[in-house]
């Protein structure tokens, strides 16, 4: 029995886990009980998961930082807030199993925290992107300014953040805050096919790309390089990997399909 919190609802799916938020009344606003749970099962998901996805019940996946929580803490607190926070996303990104993330609605402040601690996220037409910390008084706390960073550059996250922009789900796409778009309600089915696609890797190769790809493109190049050699070296020796070559080679295993073209 999985212990989470009402806030999140548990849903087993063959071989992924499904986390679906589930405070509809605050548009999914994130607070600590939720975070740390978050935090608590992707430091242990159950053995057989091989993907996780995270959902959210109602119109929006999260409208932000249940702003109720910041009420009279001092620096002290703020600060040991911020931290939690950090530690719980970072196991879902730094874990042992690839997330997606299925986005609609706002997808705002804190919400926007926790999808880019995702691997793949998958926006639907109704999602909309937004920091509005500079209109609260407020800076973001739980990973943003090192996350977002990354998906969208540092001067765009500047002007989310200066103006309040909002961006639709065409600019977040276009932008990098999402991999995949689709139709209103169709987020959850894209995201099981994609999960059932990533389940079907070598475990091996996807902890590496979990694990290693991070290091390696935040690594001096020639260091990389040499972290990507080793890295291929342990990948191809694996029985699993000798296997699907030897299928792949004896042609029992499909090629590379064009664009539009059927596998």
């Amino acid at each position: 029995m999985i212990d989470l919190p009402p806030s999140l609802v548990f849903e087993r799916r063959d071989d992924v886990a499904v986390l679906t938020l589930n405070r509809v009344e605050k548009r999914n606003a994130l607070d600590d009980d939720t975070v740390l749970a978050l935090g608590a099962f992707f430091a242990a998901p159950p053995e057989w998961t091989k993907v996780a996805i995270l959902a959210a019940a109602g119109p929006h996946f999260s409208a932000g930082l249940d702003l109720s929580e910041l009420i009279d803490q001092d620096a002290v607190a703020g600060l040991h807030h911020s931290r939690r926070w950090h530690e719980a996303f970072a196991r879902i990104e730094s874990g042992t199993v690839p997330v997606v993330a299925v986005l609609k609605g706002a997808v705002i402040g804190a919400g926007l925290e926790l999808a880019a601690s995702a691997h793949l996220r998958v926006a639907e037409d109704s999602a909309f992107f937004a920091l509005p910390e500079g209109q609260r008084g407020i800076f973001v706390g739980g990973g943003a300014a090192v996350r977002v960073p990354r998906l969208v550059g540092v001067h765009r996250m500047m002007d989310m953040m200066l103006t309040g922009r909002v961006l639709d789900a065409d600019e977040g796409e276009r932008l990098g805050l999402a991999h995949y778009r689709v139709a209103d309600g169709a987020g959850l089915d894209k995201a099981l096919q994609l999960a059932a696609t990533v389940a079907g890797n070598s475990p091996v190769t996807n902890y590496a790309v979990l694990h290693a790809l991070p290091r390696i493109a935040a690594a001096p190049a020639e260091t990389g390089l040499l972290l990507e050699s080793l890295m291929a070296a342990v990948s191809q020796t694996s029985k699993e990997a000798q296997d699907r070559m030897a299928a792949f080679l004896a042609g029992r295993a499909p090629k590379v399909p064009a664009p539009g073209e059927a596998p």
